[in-house]
């Protein structure tokens, strides 16, 4: 179920392993994340924050297999709306680049909302987990995000010591580059005439 309003959508997806409701709002701020994965739940706040636009979002999922279905389908529903929003206004300034640092940790995001979804990652965590957190599944999150969004997103941790500040940096600075993407066009989008 998908439904779009200017700068606004709602999606919900419901799998034999996944149920999530989202809400997202580019003209608000705020929300409540609650996805049953705490590291998980930090990263969407940070990203919402720093992104200066709300996101409700309510998440359950088969938690006692893994997080897997439940990160990456976050990231299909996130992407959806997205996508909605951009289907329903026609514009945005479409490039969005942040570089953020947080502590020793350096990770930027850029992204291209061009309609050919692509994903190049090149994220290196110093510790493969934050707490019972598997950061592998960033990757995929930012996969099906990017996919869903249609968008040409580059994800990288330039350095770091800490896994959770690079991985806190690297959503700080999604949610900058998402800001700068979505916001209201003041000009074509294409030299074609067209994105796509």
């Amino acid at each position: 179920m998908k439904d779009a309003t200017g700068r606004t959508a709602k999606v919900a997806r419901k799998t034999r392993e996944t149920d999530i409701t989202l809400t997202l709002d580019l003209d608000s701020t705020g929300g409540a994340v609650r996805t049953g994965v705490a590291f998980f739940d930090h990263l969407l706040g940070s990203m919402t924050f720093h992104g200066r636009f709300r996101l409700d979002l309510e998440a359950k999922g088969d938690l006692a297999v893994d997080a897997h279905h439940l990160v990456e389908d976050t990231g299909i529903v996130l992407g959806q709306a997205f996508a909605e929003v951009f289907a329903s206004t026609g514009q945005v300034a479409r490039f969005g680049h942040a570089v953020i640092p947080m502590d020793e940790a350096l990770s930027e995001v850029a992204i291209d909302v061009c309609g050919r979804p692509t994903l190049a990652w090149r994220a290196a965590f110093s510790q493969g987990w934050v707490g019972s957190f598997d950061l592998s599944l960033l990757k995929e999150f930012f996969s099906a995000f990017a996919s869903q969004a249609k968008i040409s997103l580059h994800a990288e941790t330039r350095c770091g010591e800490n896994s959770h500040h690079m991985a806190e940096a690297l959503f700080k600075a999604l949610g900058r580059a998402l800001q700068q993407a979505y916001r209201p066009a003041e000009a074509e989008m294409s030299s074609k005439g067209r994105i796509g």
